[in-house]
């Protein structure tokens, strides 16, 4: 079996599934090279898919992000055990889009994870004491100006937060882009990617 350096782990929005990430990782393989590449569905079953925690009522609810924790977690250490990462977390990126962006900023802020690089396109941190002990992890936020699902304001939020806890932010605003991963942004994540974790 060949050996891998590092792995990424995509984590995708409300309603779809992890195959719906894969044409990214296609396109990022070359440039990762010795990458390997994971795309999970979320545990919970949405009527579209699959979802990381329900939205029914208040659909940013921090208890519902914080009930869904222990199904994350168990999931992602899962897909890290198949890929032979238990052993090397700092090795491992995550890289989320919309409600997977929001369960990856939980896991790192919450100190439950510390990965080698985050990735978070069009997400936002739920309300909650940040912890320093994940503050290792270097963070890209990526979020449209023109969002209007999640507007661009919670990534900006979310950069202070983490910036004041000590965490190494970076915060990519793009004008004109909606609730999506543009292809400016995807080149963006890619070389931070390259820059944190080779």
């Amino acid at each position: 079996m060949l050996s891998r350096d590092h792995l990424v782990i995509f984590l995708h929005g409300i309603g779809a599934s992890g195959a719906q990430l894969m044409p990214l990782a296609s396109s990022w393989r070359s440039s990762l090279p010795n990458t390997r590449f994971a795309a999970p569905d979320a545990p919970m079953h949405h009527r579209y898919g699959h979802q990381w925690f329900s939205t029914e009522g208040n659909p940013l609810d921090p208890a519902k992000i914080a009930a869904a924790r222990e199904a994350f977690d168990g999931l992602i250490n899962d897909v890290i055990r198949r890929e032979g990462f238990a052993d090397a977390p700092d090795r491992i990126a995550f890289v989320g889009v919309s409600q997977g962006a929001i369960v990856a900023l939980d896991a790192v802020a919450s100190g439950r994870w510390r990965v080698g690089a985050l990735v978070s396109f069009a997400g936002l941190l739920p309300p909650q004491p940040i912890s320093p002990t994940s503050k290792d992890t270097p963070i890209l936020l990526v979020h449209g100006q023109a969002d209007t699902t999640i507007p661009a304001a919670a990534s900006t939020l979310a950069a202070a937060q983490l910036g004041a806890t000590g965490f190494a932010v970076e915060l990519d605003v793009e004008p004109g882009v909606g609730h999506t991963i543009s292809s400016a942004g995807a080149a963006k994540a890619l070389s931070f990617l390259k820059k944190s974790l080779l």
